[in-house]
């Protein structure tokens, strides 16, 4: 595929399983809910299938937008000013916070997630008009929304090689990422509720054999 070729694709027929009623935010076009734990390679997953096309909303990138606000940055100057360095949010202290304080963790997210489905809305409408959307987000199941998706797919990999993979990344202690993962639900669990399950604990050939199988599943 040369550079800014794209791959047109459709939900099969069969997998348009919702309508505008019962969808997350009352979308009249399907919604496929993209999920994993954290470090099992959902990124990955996601940038390959934006590469084929197809129209990747995530999550993570609206909270960042979230954070990037004023309103943001002044809420958290109001309620944690110890995550404040040099008049920026100082997010390695912020997610200390986050994971060590049960109140502040639910202080946080109510702010967050209030103003997730504006800043949803505003991405989908510079995406034109896709006949569905990939919704790439880490809380599918903690947050409830699988019921909202018409479909649910997990990107997998097992705890022990997430917690592995997060202490590489984020150069964090091995207690830390304990922490962080045991802030979403098990990796196994979410793998029972899935529709379909793309596994990435294996090569890179074999993960892409993966997404190919999910492409052909789904799509025409």
């Amino acid at each position: 595929m040369g550079k800014g070729e794209k791959i047109i694709m459709k939900l099969k027929d069969n997998y348009k399983r919702l309508n505008s009623q019962s969808r997350l935010h009352g979308l009249s076009i399907p919604v496929i809910g993209l999920t994993g734990g954290i470090a099992t390679g959902k990124s990955t997953v996601a940038k390959f299938l934006r590469r084929k096309g197809l129209p990747i909303l995530d999550a993570d990138e609206l909270v960042k937008n979230i954070y990037a606000k004023d309103e943001t940055k002044n809420f958290i100057k109001q309620k944690f000013s110890m995550a404040i360095q040099q008049d920026s949010i100082h997010f390695p202290t912020l997610r200390e916070i986050f994971f060590n304080d049960g109140k502040a963790k639910e202080e946080i997210e109510s702010f967050i997630y209030q103003r997730l489905p504006q800043a949803f809305l505003e991405v989908l409408v510079k995406l034109g008009n896709p006949d569905f959307i990939i919704y790439d987000v880490p809380l599918l199941f903690e947050k409830k929304l699988n019921s909202l998706v018409d479909l649910s797919v997990v990107v997998y990999a097992p705890r022990n090689i997430q917690r592995i993979r997060l202490m590489k990344r984020d150069g964090i202690s091995e207690e830390m990422a304990k922490k962080i993962l045991n802030h979403q639900e098990d990796i196994e669990d979410k793998k029972l509720k899935a529709d379909f399950i793309i596994d990435n604990s294996l090569s890179e050939a074999e993960l892409n054999e993966e997404i190919n199988q999910f492409l052909s599943k789904f799509f025409d």
